[in-house]
């Protein structure tokens, strides 16, 4: 049952994730790192399926490895996180309600992703083992 609930979790955090690669308003990398802990707890397929990923693969290890997320990823979620979802303000929301929700919910995204530890330029172990 347990499994069963952290698999369930894991799909819909990665659902999240994705929809958060379109929606400025949703943080990407918050998201894939709670999906591949759901799925740690409860479906090695699906963790190393993660894991193997080219586009969250990376990120992922380097949060198992290093409990960090890279500056790089840091930067392209922020920078695509306030273009698109300031031009999504200004020109396709209408409703002032709706602007300022967008304009929070965006803060929180952007707040999340700045919380977390920055890596200070450390090697993923395949990285280490190339060098």
């Amino acid at each position: 049952m347990k499994k069963t609930v952290y698999k369930v979790l894991g799909l819909l955090f990665l659902l999240l994730g994705v929809l958060g690669i379109a929606l400025p308003v949703l943080p990407t990398t918050p998201f894939v790192l709670l999906a591949a802990w759901c799925f740690a707890q409860s479906s090695q397929r699906w963790h190393a399926r993660l894991i193997e990923s080219e586009l969250f693969g990376p990120m992922i290890r380097n949060w198992e490895t290093n409990r960090c997320i890279s500056l790089r990823t840091k930067i392209v979620a922020l920078t695509t996180m306030t273009l698109v979802g300031v031009a999504s303000i200004v020109f396709a929301i209408h409703n002032p309600m709706l602007k300022i929700l967008t304009a929070l919910l965006l803060g929180v995204g952007a707040t999340t992703l700045l919380l977390l530890k920055t890596c200070a330029d450390c090697k993923l172990p395949d990285e280490q083992r190339r060098s």
